[in-house]
C-alpha cells in the first residue's frame, strides 16, 4: 500500500491517522509487519520522530505491537483495541474505516441508558433522585433552545449515570461525552426529536423518582433509541 505525503501542519495525526485507517480497513492482516520507521519516514516525507509517536498511538488504540529493534506487526484490532478505538474513528474527517461505527456507538449509547436508569430506580438514594427531578426541570426550562437543551440532556444524564452507582458506565459515559460521541453523526431531525421530547424526559425522571426499575429502562431505552433507528455513520463523501 502507498501512502501520500504529511501536510506540514499535523504531522503525527496525518501520519497516524493514515496507518490507522489502513490497519482498520485491513490493508495489513494480524501479524504482518508495518514497514520500518526509516521506510514510513520516506513515504510520508516525514522525520523519523512524527512516525515513532504516531505509532505510539498506534500501541496505545491495541492497532499494533512495537517492538524495540524489531518489526512493529498488526494486531487483530478486534480482540486487542477498546472504546478509544470508536472514538479515535468517529472524530476523523476522512471516510470512516467502519461504516456502522456511528450507528454501533449510538446503540451501545441505548444500551448503556436504558441499562443505567433501571439500575438508578433501585439503586439511587434520595440526593439522587432529587438531583435527577431537578436536571430534568432544568431541562425543560431551557427549551426551544437546541444549544441549550444539548448541554442540560448530558447533565441530565450524567445524573442518572452517576446514581446508578455503576463505575463501569460511568467511565464509559465519560469516553463517550468526551467527543462528538453524546451526539454522533446522526441525522440532524432525529436528534431534534429527541432534544425536543420534554415530556418523556420528565417521565423518565418521574419513574426513577418512583423506584420504577423496569417502566425506567423502558422509557430509557424508547427515548435513545430514536437516533439508533437511522443509518448513522454511512460513508461520507
Amino acid at each position: 500500500m502507498t501512502f501520500d505525503p504529511a501536510p506540514r501542519q499535523s504531522v503525527s495525526d496525518h501520519v497516524f491517522g493514515r496507518l490507522r485507517d489502513a490497519v482498520v480497513r485491513g490493508h495489513y492482516s494480524p501479524g504482518d509487519p508495518l514497514p520500518s520507521e526509516r521506510e514510513l519516514a520516506v513515504t510520508f516525507a516525514v522525520n523519523r520522530h512524527a512516525i515513532r509517536e504516531a505509532l505510539r498511538r498506534l500501541q496505545q488504540l491495541g492497532l499494533v505491537k512495537v517492538s524495540q529493534g524489531g518489526a512493529t506487526r498488526v494486531l487483530d484490532w478486534r480482540a486487542t483495541a477498546g472504546l478509544d478505538l470508536a472514538l479515535a474513528l468517529t472524530t476523523t474527517d476522512d471516510v470512516l474505516p467502519v461504516p456502522t461505527i456511528g450507528r454501533d456507538v449510538m446503540e451501545m449509547r441505548a444500551c448503556i441508558g436504558a441499562d443505567a436508569a433501571r439500575l438508578c430506580a433501585t439503586r439511587a438514594g434520595d440526593a439522587g433522585r432529587a438531583a435527577i427531578t431537578a436536571a430534568a426541570a432544568g431541562y425543560a426550562d431551557a427549551a426551544p433552545d437546541l444549544a441549550r437543551m444539548a448541554e442540560a440532556d448530558l447533565a441530565f444524564w450524567r445524573r442518572i449515570v452517576e446514581a446508578s452507582g455503576n463505575v463501569a458506565y460511568l467511565l464509559a459515559f465519560n469516553s463517550l461525552t468526551a467527543g462528538s460521541l453524546a451526539v454522533g453523526h446522526m441525522p440532524a431531525p432525529s436528534r431534534t426529536a429527541e432534544l425536543l421530547d420534554v415530556a418523556a424526559h420528565r417521565a423518565l425522571a418521574g419513574l426513577i423518582a418512583g423506584g420504577d426499575a423496569a417502566g425506567a429502562e423502558r422509557a430509557a431505552r424508547a427515548l435513545l433509541a430514536v437516533p439508533a433507528t437511522e443509518e448513522i455513520g454511512s460513508p461520507r463523501p
